[in-house]
């Protein structure tokens, strides 16, 4: 099985070639309310997320707790410190901006889908997957504002946590709870409809980049982004990447991990979410017109935790296959 190009990277690239060709429709004189249907969108993806978590699962996986752990702490405590150990050598402020959108990055919880894919192609340990996967993403709802907190309270005077938090409460963490009650009721409704459900969710989330990139673009953000800065950005994603990976292979083998748990620990402690990222910076970053800067790391970290991770995966697939027989 050969790793082939993600339709959902293709997709990012065409809406942000589309916000730079038509960056009006995006802006703030736009006669279309792209930031109200991009509020509606969010809380119906974490309503129909909702539906799909079962309380009964979160119970069972709660007893692995040392793989839990670490990939909770590789995601919301390794992550952030490594990139705040580059923050003193950052000097400009086109520099802090590219570093603020790694520090998102960092700091956001891990993806699920494509998680619980590659673990169950790599023979991972899949409850443990689905559990770590789908529990980050209600720890970062509090932990990821937290993080952010430290620094654009530095650069902003409009970031209010307390405002943050009911809107991440109301938009998210609400539909969440609404769709975990009704799961009994439409939880079969959600399983024959994945694919429909999937196919909406990443049509929001490409929505709110447009925005993101037609605002920025239209007021010239990039203009101080040369090709080499987004080279150099590529270059540092792929290696937080590998350096976030290593690190947790290096933990697995001193906690005793199996080859199972290791997989696991690996493939969802690396990854981020670009679903919580898009929708996260729609709340944190709601009045910045370089969000669009904020989001790059992520967009291209997005790429390579695929590309990578779809390789290492096919490997182990071969290697479980060959050794079955």
């Amino acid at each position: 099985m050969k790793p082939k190009i993600d339709g959902f990277v293709l997709g990012i690239i065409a809406i942000v070639i589309l916000a730079y060709l038509f960056p009006f429709w995006g802006s703030k004189n736009s006669p279309i309310p792209l930031s109200l249907i991009g509020s509606i969108g969010v809380s119906l993806i974490f309503f129909f997320y909702g539906l799909k978590l079962s309380p009964e699962k979160i119970k069972t996986g709660l007893k692995n707790w040392k793989l839990h752990l670490l990939v909770q702490a590789s995601s919301f405590i390794l992550f952030p410190l490594i990139v705040i150990a580059i923050y003193p050598f950052v000097k400009t402020e086109s520099n802090h901006t590219i570093w603020l959108g790694f520090m998102f990055l960092a700091a956001l919880p891990s993806t699920v889908s494509s998680s619980v894919v590659m673990v169950s192609m790599a023979k991972g340990n899949i409850p443990a997957a689905i559990f770590n996967a789908s529990i980050s993403g209600l720890i970062g709802i509090i932990i990821t504002p937290l993080w952010m907190s430290l620094f654009l309270q530095q650069t902003t005077t409009e970031f209010n946590l307390g405002s943050i938090y009911l809107k991440l409460i109301t938009e998210i963490l609400l539909p969440v709870i609404i769709g975990i009650a009704l799961q009994r009721y439409l939880g079969d409704f959600v399983r024959k409809n994945s694919r429909y459900l999937t196919l909406f969710d990443k049509s929001i989330i490409l929505l709110i980049i447009y925005k993101s990139f037609a605002q920025s673009f239209e007021e010239g953000v990039f203009n101080s982004v040369k090709l080499t800065d987004l080279m150099l950005i590529f270059v540092a994603v792929t290696l937080l990447f590998i350096l976030v990976f290593f690190s947790i292979n290096k933990l697995a083998n001193t906690l005793g991990f199996n080859l199972e748990d290791r997989i696991t620990a690996q493939f969802c402690g690396t990854k981020k979410s670009l679903v919580h990222g898009t929708v996260f910076s729609k709340i944190l970053f709601k009045n910045t017109v370089s969000v669009g800067i904020i989001l790059l790391p992520l967009m291209l970290f997005h790429f390579i935790q695929i590309f990578i991770i779809s390789i290492i995966a096919s490997k182990l697939e071969k290697q479980a296959v060959a050794f079955e027989r």
